[in-house]
């Protein structure tokens, strides 16, 4: 080992050893600064010496390669099983997540290096949530279908196929024609103000768009045949057209009937219930009930609300943090001066931070980070900044309506874009990719927005305890952010647990943060239409709380350096943050250990 590993070694353990940067990928991180446009780049750094990269890989965790193999095997089976809900795809998941259980159970846990120890522990509660989630999916199928008793049967079309089963063309038009006359009925049933009683409107959008999902499917087994099979295209060509124009039809009249002008808000999201959300929970290793994350973040609104008065009074608003803050959202740069904004911001993070010696920034990381104008259709679910290697600015373009451009525009003001710039380029969104893609990227099947939104949401609290802000515009901005996050905590637990509407959710972020109404109605939008993870929006305070738990835990009490601490969860990859605690103290584990870090109390 190098003496600059060495001195990564927190006092009275061993784990950073194994963990810490080899001298010869640090030098090659840190070599020439990147150049201004025009200079010689002076783009000769050597690479990495090939004997350190060798050393560095020998002290990886053992199940690397199972965890790959495990990964590989499940996107393999699910582009092989690609009927939704399809109880043929639940059986074939539920004997392959059993079959990883078993061989797991006969591995020698303690023979495993501490990293394998901890890729074991990832892997089993990865498994056993699954298997949770399988019988989740069977519970949703059950309730939708009184609304679609068809689209089981339908779906045999598809698996036939990929068993590589030839095709009876007359009998395949004979299920197609029946499965019209069916769906037609339905639909008429539906129009005439009939059908199953009740249903829940999230239950019938779900269904509607399993019907979506149906379409799709057996388009492809359609196109599969027809054309090239003229007995199949001679028989299935009419009976086709009808069924694809009946599901479509079935759909509407599901969501005219159900869903409609009752719906309670933008949009139909589908709360998991408790049960559901403890069962999220402990995949994610957070071991507090939905309650108690609620009583956090209203402690966390509670402190934020101060510090705006706070701010409020300097700027000469008094007590009304809200006028302020109205004060800070005019203050929006003129249309096209945005990416100047982003380019400035991002350069003073890195400088501040850099100054103080937090994190190796690798000038490679600084050079490749691009920008892209959003546009205005993407804006509706995402009003705010997207980043990553690639940073999405989201302002207004010429075609927008003209409300719609001062929303925007208000909501991405200078002071409010303090907080997100650097979440998501530096030390942010696009270090953590930068960083993950080159070590320990297996552990990319373990990734969890607790991780990811967390760290990003951890800087923030570093760099406002640190005074990167530069005034009380500038600190207002950043607890706009700081109160987003709390505040959707609250909304998104309290929709899950049915306590609050999508509509009374955008009323909370308009009345207690200061959105924009459009910028809230997006938001909810994003939060609940099914591409984020049930605890999306609750991680990025509770991860950030819990790095920051972390950093106390290790860095306040002098067992690491800031930097070494940094590193070592930068380059030790995506997984529940508790796991990156077992990590940094090289906590002993067990075959069955299950979440127990109470973070937020000391515990």
């Amino acid at each position: 080992m190098s003496a600059f590993v060495s001195t990564l070694r927190p006092r009275g353990a061993t784990l950073l050893s194994s963990m810490a940067w080899p001298a010869a990928l640090l030098g090659a991180f840190l070599a020439a600064p990147v150049p201004a446009h025009g200079q010689d780049p002076g783009w000769s750094a050597s690479p990495p010496e090939l004997v350190d990269l060798v050393e560095f890989g020998r002290e990886q965790s053992d199940l690397r390669v199972a965890v790959d193999r495990y990964d590989e095997d499940r996107g393999a089976l699910f582009r092989r099983y690609d009927v939704a809900y399809s109880p043929v795809r639940r059986a074939r998941f539920r004997a392959f997540y059993e079959g990883w259980l078993d061989r797991l159970a006969e591995l020698d846990f303690d023979a495993l290096n501490h990293e394998g120890q901890v890729d074991y522990v990832l892997l089993r509660n990865r498994l056993d949530f699954e298997l949770e989630m399988l019988d989740q999916e069977a519970a949703d199928v059950a309730e939708m279908e009184p609304l679609v008793p068809y689209a089981v049967g339908l779906g045999e079309l598809q698996e036939t196929r990929r068993d590589r089963e030839g095709v009876d063309a007359r009998a395949a038009a004979d299920t197609l024609h029946a499965a019209a006359d069916r769906i037609d009925a339905l639909v008429a049933e539906l129009r005439g103000g009939g059908g199953p009683e009740p249903v829940k409107g999230v239950v019938a959008e779900r269904a509607a768009q399993w019907l979506g999902q149906l379409r799709r499917t057996l388009r492809g087994w359609h196109g599969y045949h027809s054309g090239y099979d003229p007995e199949f295209t001679w028989w299935v060509a009419e009976p086709w057209a009808r069924l694809d124009a009946a599901l479509e039809a079935h759909a509407g009249a599901i969501r005219a009937r159900y869903v409609g002008d009752a719906d309670d808000g933008p949009v139909i999201g589908d709360p998991i219930g408790e049960a559901g959300l403890r069962a999220h929970l402990a995949h994610e290793m957070i071991p507090y009930t939905a309650e108690e994350l609620i009583a956090i973040a209203e402690r966390e609104f509670a402190w934020m609300e101060e510090a705006l008065v706070e701010a409020s009074r300097e700027m000469g608003y008094g007590d009304d943090w809200r006028a302020a803050q109205e004060a800070v959202k005019n203050l929006a740069v003129d249309p096209g001066e945005k990416p100047g904004v982003v380019k400035e911001l991002a350069r003073q993070s890195v400088e501040f931070i850099g100054a103080r010696d937090w994190i190796t920034m690798p000038p490679l990381a600084e050079e490749i980070w691009r920008m892209e104008m959003m546009s205005p259709e993407r804006q509706l679910v995402a009003p705010f900044f997207l980043g990553g290697e690639v940073i999405q600015i989201s302002y207004p373009t010429n075609t927008m309506a003209h409300d719609d451009k001062l929303m925007s525009m208000r909501g991405n003001n200078p002071h409010f874009n303090r907080a997100t710039v650097h979440h998501e380029l530096i030390p942010g969104h696009h270090l953590q990719g930068f960083m993950t893609s080159r070590f320990n990227d297996h552990r990319g099947l373990f990734s969890t927005p607790f991780w990811g939104e967390g760290w990003a949401l951890y800087w923030e609290m570093v760099l406002w305890d640190a005074g990167f802000t530069r005034g009380p515009e500038d600190r207002i901005g950043m607890l706009f952010w700081r109160m987003h996050r709390a505040a959707r905590i609250i909304f998104s637990l309290s929709f899950h647990l049915e306590r609050m509407t999508p509509q009374e959710a955008v009323d909370f972020l308009v009345d207690r943060v200061g959105h924009e109404r459009a910028n809230a109605e997006a938001e909810v939008r994003r939060s609940f239409a099914g591409q984020y993870s049930p605890l999306y929006q609750v991680a990025y305070m509770i991860g950030g709380l819990q790095f920051r738990a972390l950093y106390d835990e290790l860095v306040t009490t002098g067992q690491m350096t800031d930097r070494a601490f940094h590193d070592a969860v930068m380059q030790g990859g995506r997984m529940p943050v508790e796991m990156v605690r077992a990590r940094l103290t090289d906590q002993p584990l067990t075959r069955d250990y299950t979440t127990r870090w109470r973070f937020a109390d000391g515990g």
